[in-house]
């Protein structure tokens, strides 16, 4: 099971952060997409996030609701509601399905795996949460049973849009990234 944790209160960027669009597509679609390559995906959701809601109920996306009162106690919620999961922060517009593909291999349904970034393979412009070497990303495995580290290789997954600023500077990465590969798909009849 792969659970979007979309509830939050999303207070440095002043509204709801899943909907705000990267590369002209909400961010809670974009991690959909992927997620959903490689799994059954549930988002969470809570009374924090009505414009949330409102868009996975004309999307068609299933949600969870669940209590609002923060990150922490909305995956223990979760943990008690459906056991051992992969959380997915929604406001990861890199994320790809071979991130969620790979920390599910590792993950053995008991330990929880943290997702992390080596700091060298950090782009420049970003600034994420760091602890003892490790970018910290939105992408966990939630077990029972301890935790540890898992090394993912996705350096945009650092990008967690959290502000204004960060929401700017992922829209000029979506432009530089997405456009070339929009373009060759096109030339060469990819559509």
């Amino acid at each position: 099971m792969i659970i979007i944790m979309a509830g939050g209160r999303s207070s440095r960027m002043g509204r709801e952060k899943p909907v705000l669009k990267v590369g002209g597509r909400p961010m809670l679609l974009r991690v959909y997409g992927e997620a959903k390559k490689v799994g059954e995906v549930l988002v969470a959701v809570s009374r924090n996030a009505p414009k949330t809601r409102e868009l996975c109920l004309r999307e068609g996306i299933p949600i969870v609701e669940t209590p609002g009162r923060g990150y922490v106690e909305d995956t223990l919620f979760l943990l008690r509601e459906f056991g051992p999961f992969i959380s997915v922060s929604a406001d990861l517009p890199f994320l790809k399905a071979s991130d969620v593909m790979a920390i599910g291999e590792a993950f053995d349904g008991r330990t929880s795996l943290t997702g992390v970034l080596p700091l060298g393979r950090i782009p420049k412009d970003l600034h994420p949460l760091t602890y003892r070497g490790y970018a910290i990303i939105g992408l966990n495995a939630v077990g029972t049973e301890g935790e540890k580290f898992f090394e993912l290789s996705n350096p945009l997954l650092t990008l967690n849009v959290n502000t204004p600023g960060e929401l700017k500077l992922a829209g000029r990465i979506a432009r530089l990234v997405e456009k070339p590969f929009k373009a060759f798909r096109e030339l060469h009849g990819g559509g």
